[in-house]
């Protein structure tokens, strides 16, 4: 390839096909419109039926979309998301690992079933899928993985120690895979987002002190929503991301680096 052969066409993503997981709200939805935008037709996992603003946003860019609802905690489900995908559009060229849950507590108090519920959503499921997703693609001899990770990915915070835990794993599974799976053209990354609006978030921002310490270490001095994630999931999974993997790519306005 010469330099005059790039194009922007390489970040579009006509023909391709995308699961989203936990993509019908706050940034899974973000995800899902962006991608939809970029010419991908999708398939999201819900653990709800919640879907019709989703649904209606994607066939208003005139690409395709289908749910299922799933429970991606839990092992025997996450065969179902993929069976669909390849039934419904013969293949998968995309995998967004977006789901997952917080619960917060003092370490101290922190329960058994807690530790549990947030490690199979966010870092079992993770495994899992992408395991099932990544025979597909070898097959294929492409593909994109994008694992959502978070700013407790790089640090500790206070009261999540399983979130904590499992982010740290998402991050690794995200470079152990991308070793692995560099040789079939498949490229595994991850975003971290940072401190984002939304329903999650919402308990955090209208606690005034602990919203002015956020604001206070973040040097675009501002939250992030969704949308600000929406460009950087479309060039991880096109093919201007060709040769980045095993990379954790924080959207955080700054907040790492103050």
């Amino acid at each position: 390839m010469t330099l005059s052969d790039f194009s922007l066409d390489f970040f579009r993503l006509d023909g391709k096909v995308a699961i989203v997981t936990g993509g019908n709200t706050g940034i899974g939805q973000g995800f899902v419109v962006a991608l939809a935008k970029a010419g991908a037709d999708l398939l999201v996992s819900t653990h709800g039926t919640n879907w019709e603003e989703t649904k209606k946003l994607i066939e208003a860019e005139g690409r395709k979309i289908e749910f299922i609802q799933a429970d991606l905690a839990k092992k025997e489900e996450i065969r179902k998301v993929v069976d669909k995908c390849i039934k419904v559009y013969g293949k998968v060229d995309i995998l967004v690992n977006n789901a997952g849950t917080i619960r917060r507590n003092p370490l101290i108090e922190y329960k058994k079933e807690d530790w549990q519920a947030v490690i199979d959503l966010n870092l079992n499921a993770v495994y899992y899928l992408s395991q099932e997703v990544a025979k597909i693609m070898v097959k294929q001899k492409s593909g994109k993985i994008i694992n959502v990770a978070s700013m407790l990915a790089f640090q500790g915070g206070k009261f999540v120690p399983p979130y904590t835990a499992s982010k740290h794993g998402v991050a690794g599974i995200t470079k152990a895979f991308a070793n692995e799976l560099a040789c079939h053209n498949i490229q595994i990354n991850a975003l971290a987002p940072g401190y984002i609006e939304t329903a999650n978030t919402a308990a955090i921002r209208e606690d005034e002190k602990r919203n002015n310490e956020i604001l206070s270490r973040i040097p675009a001095e501002k939250w992030g929503s969704p949308f600000d994630l929406m460009g950087a999931v479309i060039f991880l999974a096109s093919r201007a991301s060709d040769y980045v993997n095993g990379h954790i790519l924080a959207v955080d306005g700054g907040w790492l680096v103050r």
